[in-house]
């Protein structure tokens, strides 16, 4: 029995049946779809109908969580009579960091016999699912809180983000791309190719011309990565928002190169990076030597 709880929130963007299998506690963000209130609940159907939405017109929007919300969870936990670690998405990517930063502060207060560990993770998505599942591999192996931490401090920026979209008018309304940029990138089929640096933000890192010339961006990314280590036994989370024939194309590619590598896993991409990218999104997740977005 662990003497601590690790636990996360739901843009790890993890399967609810992983999460519920090895007891991790997560917390909901929140969205709408055209205004109906949901709770981002990591089941793998609530994705694919969230994604088959918006291809249908469907409008997203994501909201923060708030202070309160994030207090009553830790509180939970605290009253088990466990230790916390809690890993969230980077706080360059969500006002939500420092609300949970502000409730760990007064429940340390309240709890002074017990562990909060805020970590910022500076990663998003299946990076920070990736983070979550080797630390808790780690925790279930019988590590202590402090070598758990220190693992996850030490190798968080080791693991690699790479993503390409499909359609830049997602990108357009978050604010990432401007109307004259959308409008030039679409008549001329620019797909952006996204990385996420050591400060934990989403950048754009290069543009390729068309869906084909995007995806092998990614590939020669990855194979950069992979030439600089040892890959065996390595493995990789493939994310995608209803794409999944370019989700197995990258995984082909990788294992043809690679055949000794570990486990590479295909999932649907969470709601919430998912609202802001759209569908066609395609996201690579693995540890590599150092972020280089070369």
């Amino acid at each position: 029995m662990h003497d601590y709880i690790i636990a996360t929130s739901s843009t790890a963007d993890l399967q609810r049946t992983w999460l519920e299998e090895h007891h991790i506690p997560f917390i909901s963000y929140g969205y709408t779809v055209n205004d109906e209130a949901r709770e981002d609940d990591c089941r793998e159907e609530s994705r694919a109908a969230v994604y088959a939405g918006m291809r249908a017109g469907d409008l997203l929007k994501t909201s923060m969580i708030n202070e309160f919300a994030y207090y009553e969870f830790f509180r939970g936990l605290l009253d088990a009579g466990k230790d916390v670690i809690f890993l969230d998405m980077s706080q360059k990517m969500s006002a939500s960091y420092q609300n949970c930063a502000d409730a760990a502060r007064k429940l340390r207060e309240e709890y002074p016999n017990r562990k909060l560990y805020v970590m910022d993770t500076r990663c998003i998505s299946g990076g920070l699912g990736l983070l979550v599942v080797n630390m808790v591999r780690r925790m279930e192996a019988g590590e202590s809180f402090a070598d758990v931490v220190a693992w996850g401090e030490a190798n968080k920026l080791r693991i690699a983000h790479r993503f390409t979209v499909d359609d830049l008018k997602y990108l357009k309304m978050g604010g990432r791309v401007s109307n004259a940029s959308a409008l030039v990138g679409s008549l001329l089929s620019i797909k952006p190719v996204l990385y996420v640096p050591d400060g934990g933000t989403l950048d754009v890192v290069s543009k390729a011309r068309g869906r084909r010339a995007a995806l092998g961006a990614i590939r020669e990314g990855i194979l950069h990565d992979l030439s600089k280590i040892d890959p065996t036994g390595l493995e990789m989370f493939i994310l995608h928002a209803d794409c999944l024939a370019d989700a197995e194309y990258i995984r082909d590619e990788i294992r043809a190169a690679y055949p000794q590598m570990g486990e590479i896993s295909i999932t649907q991409l969470g709601v919430v990076i998912g609202a802001h990218c759209g569908p066609g999104l395609l996201a690579v997740f693995y540890l590599c030597g150092g972020r280089c977005p070369d």
